[in-house]
């Protein structure tokens, strides 16, 4: 049965009418009920409607789509960027532009659903590379790359189930020696990881150029809903001329885009939200390992503790749930097989002692490791 959510504050969750504290949202930098957000929604609203109306390429492209991606543009670094309506859309765009019928696309074994789907979609060449593993990637291209052939390599800058950045450095060495393109969903790591928030590629001294195409979201650190393709002019172009889930479909809300360019403005003056959100990872990587709690190498506010079986992972989400903390079971297939687990996630909006309580709760209801 589908549980009924309702927020309650940046930080918690009403779910069917019992108050807990949610530490599994992707609201990292806890913007999502950030008032600032809804005053430039309503305002924007109250002179635009809210509604498009059609698609870009028809009537629905305005004044703060325009506005947006010129914010996009300069925040990742890149000639310019382009709007989507979501995160699946934008990859499905992407990967479809860049590697079709006859192409070889190499892709993590852990990427995003919306990675995999697209790769399917391509009609490309797919092989999955093992996970993070730049070498396993570099056999790969030795023993697939005809030298004819078009090549695509896709992969996260964050892992979504696992909190753990992608090798982005030799991953553009091997692209460029290549001459492969090479697509980063950076949906998790934008507002948050890096100098600034501006990202992985931030992350390891990486500009916008170093990749041909940036995916990101704003339903995680920018606490509103939306997505966009950043790259170079001739891409973007391309992706107007030929994605069909931009064509093809209704203009992201004028008010969304201005919500998420408020969003966008606070999370870089407010560099307190990153950094408090950091350190809350840190206090609970400390705290967990002093409890005996295993836990994996993320360095992000995404922080998964696997549990092996579903039956052990649905056990301690229920046990969590009832000590008043929602933290949700992720189960195959979103995960590989015995690999289920807990997804715990922090946001700028815990307080430290929601961070120790759930640390405290852990350690009671998890297993002992032998």
């Amino acid at each position: 049965m589908q549980a009924f959510f309702k927020p309650d504050s940046a930080a918690h969750v009403e779910v069917e009418g019992r108050r807990l504290i949610n530490f599994c949202g992707n609201d990292y930098l806890g913007l999502a009920r950030d008032p600032r957000l809804a005053v430039a929604f309503a305002a924007a609203s109250a002179e635009l409607g809210v509604g498009a109306g059609a698609s870009h390429l028809i009537s629905g492209h305005g004044r703060e789509h325009e506005r947006l991606e010129a914010a996009l543009a300069a925040f990742t670094g890149c000639e310019q960027a382009l709007l989507f309506s979501t995160g699946y859309m934008a990859n499905l765009a992407v990967v479809t532009a860049l590697a079709g019928r006859g192409a070889l696309l190499l892709l993590d074994r852990l990427s995003h659903a919306s990675l995999i789907d697209a790769a399917l979609l391509s009609r490309a060449r797919l092989c999955r590379y093992p996970h993070g593993d730049a070498a396993g990637l570099k056999r790969l291209l030795e023993r697939r790359a005809a030298p004819a052939r078009p090549v695509s390599i896709a992969t996260d800058g964050v892992f979504s189930m696992d909190g753990d950045l992608a090798p982005l450095p030799q991953l553009v060495a091997l692209a460029q020696a290549r001459g492969a393109s090479l697509i980063v969903d950076d949906a998790h790591g934008l507002g948050v990881v890096g100098p600034g928030g501006h990202g992985t590629l931030a992350h390891f001294g990486l500009g916008g150029d170093a990749v041909t195409a940036l995916v990101g979201t704003f339903g995680k650190a920018f606490g509103t809903f939306g997505a966009f393709v950043a790259g170079s002019a001739a891409l973007i172009e391309h992706l107007i001329q030929s994605a069909r889930t931009y064509i093809y479909t209704t203009a992201l809300p004028q008010p969304l885009a201005a919500a998420t360019r408020a969003a966008l403005e606070i999370a870089q003056r407010e560099s307190w939200r990153r950094e408090r959100v950091l350190a809350l990872t840190a206090r609970f990587r400390a705290a967990a390992g002093a409890a005996g709690i295993a836990l994996t190498a993320s360095p992000t506010p995404i922080q998964p503790i696997l549990l092996g079986s579903s039956e052990a992972a649905l056990a301690a989400s229920r046990a969590l749930e009832a000590a008043g903390l929602w933290v949700a079971a992720i189960r195959p297939p979103t995960v590989p097989a015995h690999a289920a687990r807990l997804r715990v996630t922090l946001s700028a909006a815990h307080t430290e002692a929601e961070v120790d309580r759930l640390v405290a709760t852990l350690a009671r209801i998890l297993p002992v490791p032998p």
